[in-house]
């Protein structure tokens, strides 16, 4: 199987198995307990149909859409997450260029293995900073002005994650970052030479931004969720987050809202967007899924904030059904790391590309040409 193969989510994963040593493809493709909240992020844009409208010029059509001050030239932009440089040895510099290239937003992590800094230069488009919250306040202050100072123009603290989910993929294979070598782990690496070759003669393994600060996942081998659970704030809250946004003092973001209360909160606190998340099911299993809670949330919240659907995102439609809801736009981590995994910035802007494509052929069929003409009159519920 080659990339020019790759015609949806399901190519881009089957290559990136084939691509990836076994604990690294199933810390991406891994989520919590029994991974039902995982498979519902999907399944719950099956639950409602399109009703397309016809007869519509729609030789010409609009696609851009307007998220948190900054303008997309697509409704969809790459969710930030960790460990990049672990799935392919380019990391977010590929993700970076890509998202660039199709006029998208990028986010960045705080765990990430490539400097705010660096990647500034590489994407002068709109940037997000995926803030966590860390025990060490002085590294949260060295965050929040690293991003400020990168000219980053949105700011996310993400607040689902106050301690680990049971991701039992990664405890099976033993999951770190950066990884352990063991006697299952070395002979996965030896198998998938390419990836081996360039994660450990490339230059090494850093999450920059914690250097210095702490060792968990830099020197130190660490599961993600041990990382959460030990160096996060249990103690974040609403306070905490205010005081950041007014700190940020520019476009901010809360993370992993799912409650119409908590949305209500975020517009009180001065947030200018939510993503409803659920962290791609990788934390509570058995809560709700995103799209699920799509509605409520625009209904009580969606004339005074930006609501971005983010997770279970796999094909245009998919996004035709969220802006119908009520989503501003939507965002997603795995709809871009399985094709970074499997071919670098070659693969993201594959599947990035795809999404164009699906989006502007799905506009046309539904009798559209700007994405404002959505709305629920176009949705039925089974």
């Amino acid at each position: 199987m080659r990339l020019s193969d790759c015609h949806n989510f399901q190519d881009f994963r089957r290559l990136a198995k084939k691509r990836l040593p076994s604990p690294i493809f199933h810390y991406i493709d891994g989520a919590a307990d029994d991974e039902i909240t995982y498979r519902r992020n999907t399944s719950s844009f099956d639950d409602v149909d399109l009703v397309p409208s016809v007869l519509n010029d729609v030789s010409d059509v609009d696609m851009s859409v307007e998220v948190m001050g900054q303008k997309l030239d697509m409704p969809i932009y790459c969710a930030p997450t960790a460990l990049q440089r672990l799935f392919h040895h380019e990391g977010e510099r590929a993700v970076a260029k890509a998202a660039t290239n199709h006029g998208t937003m990028f986010g960045v992590s705080s765990l990430a293995t490539v400097t705010v800094e660096e990647i500034e230069k590489l994407a002068p488009g709109p940037k997000m900073f995926q803030f966590y919250f860390h025990k060490d306040r002085g590294l949260n202050d060295a965050l929040l002005e690293r991003a400020r100072a990168a000219n980053f123009q949105v700011m996310a603290l993400t607040v689902d994650t106050i301690t680990g989910g049971n991701r039992e993929r990664d405890l099976r294979t033993g999951f770190t970052s950066p990884p352990k070598l063991t006697p299952s782990s070395a002979l996965s690496f030896a198998t998938h030479p390419a990836w081996a070759w360039n994660f450990f003669t490339k230059e090494k393994f850093d999450m920059p931004h914690l250097s210095g600060h702490v060792s968990a996942g830099t020197n130190l081998a660490v599961s993600v969720g041990e990382y959460f659970s030990t160096m996060l704030d249990q103690s974040m809250n609403w306070k905490d987050a205010e005081k950041l946004c007014a700190q940020w003092n520019g476009q901010f973001a809360l993370k992993g809202i799912m409650s119409v209360e908590d949305a209500k909160r975020a517009v009180d606190i001065g947030c200018t967007g939510i993503m409803v998340s659920n962290h791609g099911g990788r934390q509570l299993d058995g809560s709700r899924a995103p799209f699920d809670q799509l509605a409520e949330i625009c209904d009580a919240v969606g004339d005074k904030i930006d609501v971005i659907c983010e997770g279970g995102i796999q094909r245009g439609t998919h996004v035709m059904k969220a802006l119908s809801v009520g989503a501003k736009a939507c965002s997603g981590g795995r709809m871009y790391l399985y094709a970074l995994a499997a071919a670098g910035q070659a693969g993201v802007d594959r599947v990035l590309g795809n999404f164009r494509t699906e989006i502007e052929r799905d506009m046309k069929l539904m009798g559209i040409t700007s994405l404002d003409q959505l709305n629920r009159d176009n949705l039925r519920w089974r």
